[in-house]
């Protein structure tokens, strides 16, 4: 597989196998877990463009911001909740997988996946102000109002001067003694880090202070992996409504953006 090419249904197999095996290693870990979990019931979902492999979500004064990835179709976008209509969108570089975002003042940073670049937008008009090296790969992201919180994909979230990217702390998230590895989408709600765990329909409630997982958000239902069409539709994104506390997830290729409560300590 390595050394040579292969014809479309191998490629398949190998992304297959590779996205069983995340699951498998982060299923693992979750079950050797010791946090409780809670099953939010579904209070309202929105259209959410099934092309879209989304990487990060936000919410901001009534409109939603969303990263996509994939190379040559990785995007920022501004959209309405309740339609799913792009009302402005940009795309990246064909060289850059668009991953994390995080609303910064008024700048938007986005990260890219193995490029180690991190893009600073203007948040009124999506223009591009800067593009910076980023020492890590880019997965997930969120702002605490102080410090960004960033993910790679192993049970290390860091946090870093949102201005330097330098490095102020960091944490290893755990449930019980297990660490939660593959940690990808982040959003910081009500004195918490949420993180989507790739490969899986669950969200952590982690502390910020000690990166202990404090419980286990389950979302199966909101839509059942026999319905579809690709292994890559895994859950990712996560916005938060500070006013109406609540949640905006989606994944994916999903079809839906769905409403569910902010769980409270």
């Amino acid at each position: 597989f390595k050394d040579y090419p292969a014809p479309k249904v191998v490629h398949k197999m190998k992304r297959f196998c590779r996205l069983l095996a995340i699951f498998l290693i982060a299923h693992t870990a979750w079950a050797a877990g010791t946090a409780p979990m809670i099953v939010p019931p579904v209070i309202a979902s929105y259209p959410h463009d099934p092309k879209n492999f989304t990487q990060g979500l936000l919410w901001h004064k009534g409109l939603l911001y969303e990263s996509t990835g994939q190379y040559g179709k990785s995007t920022l976008s501004v959209r309405e909740l309740e339609t799913g209509r792009a009302l402005w969108s940009v795309k990246l570089a064909p060289n850059l997988f668009g991953e994390g975002l995080v609303l910064v003042g008024e700048e938007l940073v986005q990260l890219s996946w193995k490029e180690r670049r991190v893009l600073i937008y203007d948040r009124a008009t999506l223009k591009l102000k800067r593009d910076l090296p980023y020492a890590w790969e880019g997965w997930g992201a969120a702002y605490d109002g102080r410090l960004l919180i960033v993910s790679d994909g192993s049970a290390v979230l860091r946090f870093l001067d949102p201005q330097q990217f330098k490095v102020m702390r960091q944490v290893t998230v755990l449930d019980g003694d297990q660490p939660i590895t593959h940690l990808n989408e982040l959003e910081y709600v009500q004195g918490e880090i949420l993180a989507n765990v790739f490969g899986l329909d669950l969200i952590a409630r982690i502390s910020p202070e000690t990166g202990k997982v404090i419980g286990w958000l389950d979302l199966s239902h909101l839509y059942p992996a026999g319905q579809r069409g690709t292994a890559e539709a895994v859950l990712n994104g996560i916005a938060y409504d500070a006013e109406r506390q609540v949640l905006m997830v989606t994944g994916k290729y999903w079809p839906r953006v769905f409403l569910i409560a902010a769980p409270k300590r």
